[in-house]
Formats: C-alpha cells, sequence, structure tokens
C-alpha cells in the first residue's frame, strides 16, 4: 500500500512539472498573464470631475497597487489644480483690477454696501440707468 501511494504522488508531481514546464501537447509553457491596468482611466479630453475621482479605482498588483498609475493620476490631478489655481488667480487679479479702477462698474457691486464686496442679485430698474 506504502509503495502505491508513493508511485502515485511521483506520477501527480511529474504531471504536474510538465504541465508547467510546457512538456507534451501547446506551445511550451504557461503562458504569461497580462498585468493589470487601470480599467478606466482619466478622460484625456476634459477636465476632471468629482465623478471622475468617485469611479478611479486602481488594480491590486504583488504589494498594493501599480505605482505607475498612481503616478499618472496623481501627476494629471496636480496640473488641473494648478491649473485652476492659476485661472482662479487670474479672476481675482481682474476683480480686484475692475474694483480698483474709479470709473468702471463691476456687475452686480450694490454701492453703499462696503468695499469689496459683490451682490449675487439682480441689479434693480434704479441701477441701470
Amino acid at each position: 500500500m506504502f509503495l502505491f501511494l508513493v508511485v502515485a504522488l511521483a506520477v501527480v508531481v511529474a504531471a504536474v512539472t510538465l504541465a508547467v514546464v510546457g512538456g507534451g501537447e501547446g506551445d511550451g509553457p504557461l503562458p504569461e498573464a497580462a498585468p493589470e491596468r487601470l480599467q478606466d482611466p482619466l478622460p484625456p479630453d476634459r477636465p476632471l470631475d468629482r465623478a471622475d475621482i468617485d469611479s478611479l479605482r486602481f488594480p491590486l498588483a504583488a504589494r498594493g497597487y501599480r505605482m505607475s498609475d498612481v503616478d499618472d493620476a496623481l501627476s494629471r490631478l496636480a496640473a488641473e489644480l494648478a491649473e485652476r489655481d492659476a485661472r482662479i488667480a487670474d479672476l481675482e487679479s481682474a476683480l480686484a483690477g475692475a474694483q480698483a479702477s474709479p470709473g468702471s462698474r463691476v456687475p452686480g457691486h450694490v454701492s453703499g454696501h462696503g468695499s469689496g464686496h459683490v451682490s449675487m442679485e439682480k441689479p434693480g430698474p434704479e441701477d441701470q440707468q
């Protein structure tokens, strides 16, 4: 009985070895598994929004996440944040310049409510003259 178990074990080990190294039919050893890649990359043709970030999922790698995918996503986010910060700074400086020039009137600015405040209300009929 013991001899039968040893022979059966040797046959199983030989079969597994042949399957892994490519003995028998087929082209050779087991095919390489394609690495998991980011399934839904960030859209390249438009600015990112909250839904893009919420739906972003990184595939797992051997030790966490694939660094190149995370680096690409963080680089894209950093570039878009820098672009938005620059746009906000431009708009704030344009607003400050428009408020500082004596003859100009900023739309929505209600005089007498303190300097530097912009009203979100529509101007009344008396303001449109």
